[in-house]
């Protein structure tokens, strides 16, 4: 398979907007990862269990089944337990962001999101960083909730 290039990292986006896919698909393929996209909540986590990506961006609402639903489902499922999740959502609530983190999700960012803090908070994560350091590197402008 790809025993050639060990250290590429994959990534599963889950995404329905296409110009959020395309914003991702470019970002991605610039820092180098290698990359796939999905754009309904219908097949994720077979196609998580399939091909075990070392992270997986996913959307909250998607058509068929809710990004919820999906993190949930991974994080059930002893096999994917080293797949990090990634949570974005248009509704950044602190009650999401609390959501998303208590069904497994490794972080959470709102949208839109600049690409510089995606990037960070998608580096953080790979780098094995737990969901209980969010927001480590990131400048004073963050606001804190709870």
């Amino acid at each position: 398979m790809s025993a050639d290039t060990p250290s590429r990292k994959r990534i599963l986006v889950i995404e329905d907007e296409d110009n959020i896919a395309i914003a991702l698909d470019y970002l991605m393929t610039r820092e180098g990862y290698a990359q796939q996209r999905l754009a309904t909540g219908r097949g994720a986590v077979d196609l998580i269990r399939d091909t075990r990506p070392d992270l997986v961006l996913l959307d909250v609402m998607l058509p068929d089944v809710s990004g919820y639903e999906i993190c949930q489902q991974v994080r059930m499922d002893a096999a994917l337990n080293d797949v990090k999740i990634l949570m974005m959502t248009a509704r950044g609530s602190a009650m999401e962001r609390r959501k998303g983190l208590a069904m497994g999700a490794n972080g959470f960012i709102s949208k839109p999101f600049e690409l510089k803090a995606l990037r960070a908070e998608v580096k953080r994560i790979l780098a094995g960083d737990g969901a209980d350091a969010p927001r480590s590197g990131t400048g004073p402008g963050t606001a804190r909730h709870g």
